[in-house]
């Protein structure tokens, strides 16, 4: 097993578990959201899970669908390897249809792999967006120009404090559904940030913050510190993304809005 077959791993599950999830909603369709919901959410699990248990038997593995019992399984907090998927990434957004009758782009699908103490491959599905972003080929995020930016907030519950942020720095924020399509916007150059201070948990952001550290850009909490990953408790409240030119700049006005 080469590092590189665990790049090409985490892609390829990412991208399969993709094109099961638009196969199930073409099929569904959007009439009832709840079960189109449920139905994307199990059998992404399902296929991530077999799939994982056959090709890497003896790794650990922390998904968003498991059962409380799984998540706290202190097997895994004595592997070396355990791989952190969130199979749907973004359930309302996977569920709803916009005006034009087609469904929304802004949910991803995310495999990870930590690695004794850290975050060693990962890759993000945007299935409906038709890329896949992935630490066997990072993209590398556009320059930034100097000036107003933008930073991603969530579509349904922003935190009061990035509209404070974005005003003192001069930003605006943009909505956008799930946190992988968050943090891959910022990897694509359709915003230069995000901050989330809202609750999360260590599979909403996993895969892509490997992504986002493989191609050069900064990722932590929102009081600076490092992002730790597979820990007892998997909450992981808070997070900042962003080009590196402006990471210095929105930690500085974090603190300020702290204080």
């Amino acid at each position: 097993m080469t590092i590189r077959d665990d790049h090409a791993l985490a892609a390829d599950l990412a991208n399969e578990a993709g094109e099961r999830l638009l196969r199930i909603r073409e099929r569904t369709g959007y009439d009832d959201p709840a079960a189109l919901r449920a139905e994307g959410d199990r059998a992404s699990h399902v296929y991530l899970m077999e799939s994982l248990g056959r090709l890497r038997p003896s790794d650990s593995v922390l998904s968003e669908e498991a059962t409380r019992e799984e998540r706290l399984d202190p097997r895994r907090l004595s592997a070396d390897r355990v791989w952190i998927v969130d199979p749907l990434d973004g359930t309302r957004e996977f569920s709803e249809r916009l005006d034009d009758q087609a469904g929304r782009a802004d949910w991803a699908v995310h495999v990870a792999l930590w690695e004794r103490g850290r975050l060693a491959a990962g890759a993000v599905a945007l299935p409906a967006q038709g890329r896949t972003l992935t630490t066997a080929e990072p993209p590398k995020p556009p320059a930034f120009e100097k000036g107003r930016f933008r930073i991603a907030v969530s579509r349904t519950r922003p935190p009061e404090f990035v509209r404070k942020l974005a005003y003192l720095l001069g930003a605006d924020l943009v909505p956008i559904g799930s946190a992988g399509a968050k943090i891959s916007a910022v990897l694509t150059g359709e915003v230069e940030a995000y901050v989330h201070a809202g609750g999360q948990y260590e599979w909403d952001s996993a895969a892509p913050v490997a992504v986002a550290q493989a191609a050069g850009v900064h990722a932590s909490r929102i009081d600076g510190s490092e992002l730790t990953y597979n820990q007892a408790d998997p909450s992981l409240p808070d997070i900042l993304v962003s080009l590196p030119e402006l990471a210095t700049s929105l930690l500085a006005g974090i603190r300020d809005l702290h204080r």
